[in-house]
């Protein structure tokens, strides 16, 4: 009981949103967990049907779809739903994942299934709609944007935004905060976007020089 009551604090802290306990038991997050640790269990044991059942069942209810066979350490919190973690997928203590997340396999060039998915460090923080492709390690503490696409190895408290995702520097307060709510502060995602938009607007510009100088040419020539 005691150990319950130790995951939801640990939610609490977390999530702003819950007045008490009993409002966060309802939360899909934690009922899809509770499902898939039967399921895993049942996965272990090699009765792969009714694992399947299970993780089938809390899909329905939680729009949550965690395989069984993912490893999955203490107080993992999955924030609103809609979100795939695949079979191969580890992650560790601490772990706070946004809606719609993706935690995706990728083809083994060598035609052996072997590990497909990413390893989530301890404290590892994935903001919403962000995609964490093959196998992967995110660092403990390192913190993935919204939207972000991540297929490299992510160092230890590195904050990654973009497609494909890259590190931005934080504020040393930011850093060193224990938790950051969605992954990623609101300004460094601006200021990564707006480096986003400048090099488009860049190559756009030389693209249109380079069509106006291919006119002008033609010009010439007629003449």
């Amino acid at each position: 009981m005691s150990g319950l009551i130790d995951y939801l604090d640990s939610i609490k802290a977390r999530d702003p949103a819950p007045r008490s306990r009993w409002e966060i038991l309802l939360y899909p997050g934690v009922l899809a967990l509770g499902l898939h640790r039967v399921a895993h269990w049942l996965f272990q044991a090699d009765m792969f049907f009714l694992a399947r059942f299970v993780n089938h069942f809390s899909r329905f209810l939680t729009a949550i779809d965690i395989h069984p066979g993912a490893k999955i350490g203490r107080n993992f919190f999955i924030d609103h739903g809609f979100t795939v973690i695949g079979e191969t997928a580890e992650i560790g203590d601490d772990v706070t994942i946004y809606q719609c997340v993706t935690l995706g396999g990728t083809s083994p060039d060598n035609g052996v299934a072997g590990k497909r998915h990413p390893t989530l460090s301890d404290g590892a923080i994935i903001g919403s709609g962000a995609q964490v492709l093959g196998p992967i390690t995110v660092g403990p503490r390192a913190r993935v944007g919204a939207n972000a696409v991540v297929t490299k190895d992510v160092p230890e408290g590195a904050v990654m935004v973009g497609i494909p995702a890259r590190p931005v520097l934080v504020e040393v307060e930011t850093y060193q905060r224990d938790f950051v709510p969605y992954g990623t502060p609101c300004r460094e995602m601006s200021e990564a976007s707006m480096t986003r938009f400048d090099q488009m607007e860049r190559e756009l510009a030389a693209l249109r020089s380079e069509v106006q100088s291919l006119r002008d040419g033609e010009a010439r020539d007629r003449a």
